[in-house]
């Protein structure tokens, strides 16, 4: 998956462009009053308690006024400002999730993260906090690179996203949120797979088995499972642990009767005289017990 597949992803969205256009039209100038209009889901919010000091106000509505022209570089510096000039006020909560949300449609991730990690950290009762973690773990998900590359970012949307689901599972984000974590984890799995391919073509056998093994164990819902098993069976085969090979094989044949990589393990093993056979004492057996298949994989 490369990088400018995964922008578009996130870029076309249902909920960055539901928010873009409420930005668009909601925070005018004069008129906007709540920071709960960033909220893509939702339509109204609290009365703004901010205060009617005139120079936060005119960083303000001057970060706004930057907003709604799609300068989202200087927008961040207005409300990375008005946080620095009034910290812990309420004008520093609302400028801070601003920054977080101009960082990221600007494309400064890292300041995106800054700030939104600073936000969960403040005001872990707010009901944007939820929100702000999304941020954070859509920063990471933007920034994943393709499966040649460290895929670091990968664990951190995995992780920041993860954190959203078990804090806030209720939220608007969380099934977002949950997708996020599944695209992450296949690319995490696509990693370890190209690493046990290039051992397999270097006849590691047993690199290439811990490789496959990070893949059935803790990626066992991504598309990858399938390719994995074979793989298994083929690397067992060399090794010449065979009741291991013929595992792999049973539970691929259990469950993905139809694929393709079981139709090529199960060749393999004819070719020793051998058949699919599930030995239940395996690592792998016991890895897939109360298996249940994604639908889509």
């Amino acid at each position: 998956m490369s990088s400018s597949s995964q922008s578009n992803a996130v870029r076309g969205s249902g909920r960055f462009v539901r928010l873009a256009a409420c930005l668009m039209i909601a925070l005018s100038v004069a008129g906007c009053e709540t920071i709960s209009s960033l909220n893509p889901f939702e339509d109204k919010g609290p009365k703004s308690d901010i205060g009617k000091d005139e120079k936060a106000d005119v960083l303000y509505n001057d970060g706004l006024a930057r907003m709604e022209a799609r300068d989202f570089g200087a927008a961040a510096k207005k409300f990375v400002e008005l946080d620095k000039q009034y910290p812990y006020s309420q004008w520093s909560r609302k400028a801070l999730l601003l920054a977080t949300f101009s960082s990221f449609e600007g494309g400064d991730y890292a300041d995106s993260i800054n700030h939104g990690r600073r936000y969960v950290q403040l005001y872990p009762a707010s009901p944007d906090t939820p929100y702000a973690q999304y941020l954070v773990g859509m920063s990471y998900y933007n920034q994943i690179l393709d499966i040649s590359r460290d895929q670091e970012r990968a664990e951190k949307t995995v992780a920041t996203m993860d954190d959203l689901v078990r804090k806030w599972p209720t939220s608007e984000y969380a099934k977002d949120a949950r997708e996020r974590i599944r695209i992450a984890q296949d690319q995490l799995a696509g990693k370890e797979m190209d690493i046990g391919r290039f051992y397999l073509t270097k006849r590691n056998f047993t690199g290439a088995i811990n490789r496959f093994r990070e893949v059935i164990v803790k990626y066992q819902t991504t598309r990858h499972v399938e390719e994995a098993l074979s793989r298994l069976t083929e690397a067992y085969m060399g090794l010449g642990i065979v009741h291991e090979a013929q595992t792999a094989a049973a539970v691929l044949g259990h469950n993905f009767p139809d694929s393709q990589w079981y139709k090529d393990a199960f060749a393999l093993l004819e070719t020793g005289g051998l058949k699919p056979r599930e030995d239940g004492g395996s690592w792998i057996s016991k890895t897939f017990r109360g298996f249940t298949r994604v639908v889509g994989l």
